[in-house]
Parts: structure tokens; C-alpha cells; sequence
């Protein structure tokens, strides 16, 4: 029968399982689009749109889910940990927009607690961290309207982060720990939000130096 403590192990197996299927079906010809800035002979260019939203947000849940879990600092009071995994998240709001930034942020946060046996957290974080993404990317397409530059965007998505980190995590760990406990994580919570404001400022130069992979925020807001 299947336990709990079984899940680190095969949850892996099973991603690799659908790495490999995307590797066979699809990257190939993405990442000869994104290096040559040629289009792919597809049906239309929603669907060609479509298919780099996929395959880029499963690369960002796996970079998420790998910077979540490459650095945990165990918090008191919750046996929750702090980490750089926010900085992903901010970023694949940025990168993808805000549903598929949801998705890419919230699962490869998720995934992250998953693996390290923190079952209890997995569909909290989910929300938290889809939110984030999610919020950063509302505020990368509209703020950039009033700014030349769009590290203000990036800033506040690091804003909406630590808000929604340190206050989400708060909430439901008062239902679960009591205020007491909650509160023992908030200033941690705040650490790993600032920590993810300034890595992700750090990190967008890099990410802009990618041939066009902030086109696909931008014209997630076309089509909103």
C-alpha cells in the first residue's frame, strides 16, 4: 500500500516521467524558436503562445521548487522553514503573466513542501505562493504604464509578496498553532519576503536579457 513517506520518492519519478514527454514532444523545437527568433510551424500563434507558456512555466515550478528547497532555515514555533524560493515566484508572475504564473509559482512552491514532508503546508502554500505570482504579474503589466522602467513593478511584486507571505502564512497558521505560534514565524516570513524582493531585482536584469521572454506577460495583457 502507498504512505505518506513514499510520496519524496515517487512524486520524482513521476515529474520525470512528464520532463521526458515534453522533452520528446515539444522543447526541442521552443528552444530552437527562442535561439534562432524564428516562429514554430504550428496550427495558429495562440496555440504557438500557448505552448511556450507550458513548457516555460513547468521550467520555472522546477526552478522554484529547486530555490525553495536548496536553502531552508527552520523557523520557531511552526516547524516551518524560510527560503530564496520567493524570488522564483515573483519572477514567474513577471515572466508569464498571472494565471500562468499562478500556476508555475503556486505548484513548484508547493511541490517544494511536498517533497520535503511538509504535507500540512502543500495546499497553503499552493495559495499563497499562486498569489504572489499572480499579483506580481497584474502589477508588471499595469505599473509599467506609468513608469519608464519596470523595476518599480518588480518592487512591488516584492511588496505583494512579503504582504501576502507574512500575512497568508499567519492566518492559517493561527488556525493551526494558535496566534502564539503564528506569530513566531512572522518575522522570519518577513526576512524571506524582503530576501525575495531583493534577489528578484537582482535576477530581472538577466531574465530581460533573455530573448523574448517577457513577451509572453505582455501578451498575456493583449489578450486580457
Amino acid at each position: 500500500s502507498l504512505h505518506l513517506q513514499d510520496f519524496p520518492n515517487i512524486v520524482p519519478l513521476f515529474f520525470i516521467k512528464i520532463a521526458s514527454f515534453l522533452m520528446r514532444s515539444y522543447i526541442v523545437r521552443y528552444m530552437y524558436s527562442i535561439i534562432t527568433g524564428g516562429n514554430l510551424t504550428m496550427n495558429s500563434t495562440t496555440t504557438n503562445d500557448n505552448l511556450k507558456k507550458m513548457v516555460t512555466a513547468a521550467l520555472l515550478a522546477a526552478l522554484t521548487c529547486a530555490a525553495t528547497m536548496s536553502v531552508r532555515i527552520p523557523t520557531l514555533g511552526t516547524g516551518g522553514y524560510i527560503h530564496p524560493g520567493d524570488a522564483l515566484v515573483i519572477l514567474c508572475g513577471i515572466i508569464l503573466g498571472p494565471s500562468w504564473g499562478f500556476l508555475a509559482g503556486g505548484i513548484g512552491s508547493a511541490l517544494a513542501d511536498l517533497l520535503g514532508g511538509y504535507f500540512i503546508y502543500v495546499p497553503i502554500t499552493l495559495a499563497i505562493k499562486g498569489l504572489v505570482a499572480l499579483s506580481s504579474g497584474i502589477l508588471y503589466q499595469h505599473m509599467g504604464k506609468y513608469f519608464k522602467s519596470h523595476y518599480p513593478s518588480v518592487i512591488l511584486g516584492g511588496i505583494a509578496d512579503i504582504i501576502l507571505v507574512a500575512g497568508g502564512y499567519f492566518l492559517c497558521e493561527s488556525i493551526m498553532y494558535g496566534v502564539a505560534g503564528a506569530s513566531a514565524s512572522v518575522p522570519a516570513n518577513l526576512i524571506q519576503g524582503a530576501g525575495g524582493l531583493v534577489i528578484a531585482c537582482i535576477l530581472y536584469p538577466l531574465i530581460r536579457s533573455i530573448p523574448g521572454i517577457l513577451q509572453l506577460n505582455h501578451k498575456a495583457a493583449a489578450h486580457s
